[in-house]
C-alpha cells in the first residue's frame, strides 16, 4: 500500500475511534495467517477469501502465539472483548473499501464464535506443545 492510503486508513481508525490503529495491524496479520492456512495449495495473487469464523479462529492462535497468556489482556487493551469486536472492525475496513466480501458473508458470522474467557484461559491445553 502506498503512504496515502495509510495514512487515510490511519485517519479514518482514528476518527472512529473505536479501536487503535495496532488493533488493525493484528487484524491483518490474523487475516494473513487465516488465507494462508486455508489456501497454502493455491498459487497466485488472487483475493483468497476466509470466513468470519476461520478469522475468528486465525487470530486467537495468533493472540496466543504472540502474547501467550496475556493475549486476552493485549485483546481488552485495544477494546476488543469478543469476536463480534473482529467483525465490527472488518465491516469497518469493508465500508472503507479496503477490504470487499461476498454476498454470503455478515457481520452475524463473527458472533459468538468463542467465549474470550475461556478461548483464551486455555493457552496451555491448545498451544503449548503436549508430552506424550
Amino acid at each position: 500500500m502506498d503512504a496515502e492510503l495509510l495514512d487515510r486508513i490511519e485517519s479514518a481508525i482514528r476518527r472512529d475511534g473505536r479501536y487503535p490503529p495496532d488493533a488493525f495491524a493484528f487484524l491483518h496479520s490474523g487475516l494473513q495467517a487465516a488465507a494462508e492456512l486455508k489456501h497454502r495449495a493455491k498459487r497466485g495473487r488472487r483475493a483468497r477469501h476466509v470466513s468470519g469464523q476461520e478469522l475468528c479462529q486465525a487470530l486467537r492462535l495468533l493472540a496466543l502465539t504472540r502474547w501467550g497468556p496475556l493475549a486476552r489482556d493485549v485483546l481488552r487493551s485495544w477494546n476488543i472483548r469478543n469476536t463480534r469486536d473482529f467483525g465490527e472492525m472488518v465491516y469497518f475496513m469493508i465500508n472503507l473499501k479496503i477490504m470487499g466480501k461476498q454476498d454470503s458473508d455478515d457481520i452475524s458470522d463473527f458472533d459468538d464464535v468463542y467465549d474470550f474467557d475461556q478461548a483464551f484461559s486455555q493457552y496451555e491445553i491448545d498451544v503449548a506443545p503436549k508430552d506424550e
